[in-house]
């Protein structure tokens, strides 16, 4: 019998026990522990109730702009693995981009302490090395039902090695860009196309923000994945003679990518099997005459059930969004309903009446646990082997 010991890294924090403030735009001060990088930064403030999975979701390019609170009390206990980690593809394993997207976190508490096996950093630490101010010690419960009351606000985070001037901070987040006119765009797309694979079938992802498991998920179903930036016209996408196209997902709002949208009209127009993911659904949707509006404070989390129409069978879904299609706008349409949130009836997932489009709000390439939604990429595989 092999008795072989495993060895179980454990790393210190050494970048918290700071000053930290949470300050909201409604002038709702909460007062913390700084961890990470000391710095002011200012964004919408919205909650996700993943009680795994900092990693992926601190570089998931969504949540660009946003300063993201943590549900789960405890966090950063497993660390952060080697951000250097890539697959046989070059694609990073553990994350979700290639840095951290958030402007801040909001915690209610930091452990101090972190034990894993595959350990590389301590959370504090690599938020540190990105640059990025952390805050501990606060009621996050508090912090969810305001929102959940509320809706999303803009918020300062502060992270000082001294004492912290509120009404200075007050006075700058009164004069900072509202999260709903930013352009992301240039900040998460890729400037180059990147080629993934060597296969002659090619599936071409149309990157808004797209996740690295979007690729990974492209390149399992046997696929090489060519990613390309946002705004890439229809004619750059079909001189790669793709078998189908991802629209990816990715943060703000979607009629702030009106090339994107055009785009998706040709490849509905001219029948190319397409897949629309989160914000790419919602690209989709107006593309096909429904309308978008904004969540009162958004799905983001890891348990969200969701009902296929079709089957009538719930799926325990990821999400990470804060913009859905009008459910009312869907009858005059080019769309039937695919999906609806089995919570608040929100529209989950949309199918083209006549073409070989389909789009889902929630992530099927993330996988906290169940794979229930991948077969959503079997289903665009089908509309592209037809």
């Amino acid at each position: 019998m092999d008795f072989t010991r495993v060895t179980i890294t454990t790393k210190k924090s050494i970048h918290a026990n700071k000053y930290g403030k949470l300050i909201f735009d409604d002038g709702t001060v909460f007062d913390g522990e700084g961890f990470g990088y000391s710095t002011t930064v200012f964004g919408e403030i919205v909650f996700n109730t993943g009680m795994v999975g900092y990693t992926e979701a601190l570089t998931d390019p969504s949540y660009n702009g946003q300063i993201l609170t943590l549900t789960y009390p405890l966090v950063g206990n497993y660390g952060v693995p080697d951000p250097t980690i890539a697959d046989e593809d070059g694609i990073p394993k553990f994350f979700e981009s290639d840095k951290m997207q958030i402007r801040g976190l909001v915690v209610h508490e930091l452990s101090l302490t972190a034990s894993h096996w595959n350990l590389s950093l301590t959370l504090d630490e690599w938020m540190y090395n990105e640059k990025v101010p952390g805050i501990s010690g606060v009621d996050t419960r508090d912090i969810t039902k305001k929102l959940r009351s509320s809706g999303v606000m803009m918020a300062a985070l502060v992270v000082s090695d001294e004492e912290i001037d509120v009404d200075k901070v007050k006075k700058e987040l009164a004069a900072a860009a509202d999260y709903n006119t930013e352009q992301f765009m240039d900040s998460v797309s890729t400037k180059t196309e990147k080629i993934y694979g060597d296969e002659n079938d090619t599936v071409v992802v149309i990157d808004t923000g797209a996740k690295n498991a979007i690729v990974r998920n492209i390149r399992e179903l046997g696929y090489k994945a060519i990613v390309v930036p946002w705004n890439t016209s229809y004619e750059k996408i079909m001189s790669y003679n793709p078998k189908g196209v991802v629209l990816s997902s990715g943060p703000g709002d979607p009629q702030n990518c009106p090339a994107t949208i055009d785009t998706a009209k040709q490849l509905i127009s001219n029948n190319i099997p397409t897949l629309g993911i989160c914000l790419g659904a919602q690209i989709i949707g107006l593309a096909g005459n429904t309308e978008t509006y904004k969540l009162k404070y958004g799905h983001r989390g890891q348990n969200k059930p969701c009902v296929n129409l079709e089957t009538n069978q719930v799926y325990v879904t990821s999400q990470n969004h804060g913009y859905g299609i009008t459910p009312e706008s869907l009858e005059k349409s080019e769309f039937n309903l695919w999906f609806t949130n089995a919570d608040d009836k929100t529209v989950e997932g949309i199918k083209h009446k006549t073409k070989n489009c389909i789009a889902v709000q929630f992530h099927p390439e993330a996988a906290p646990g169940p794979f229930d939604c991948k077969y959503v990429f079997e289903e665009l595989k089908k509309l592209m082997e037809k």
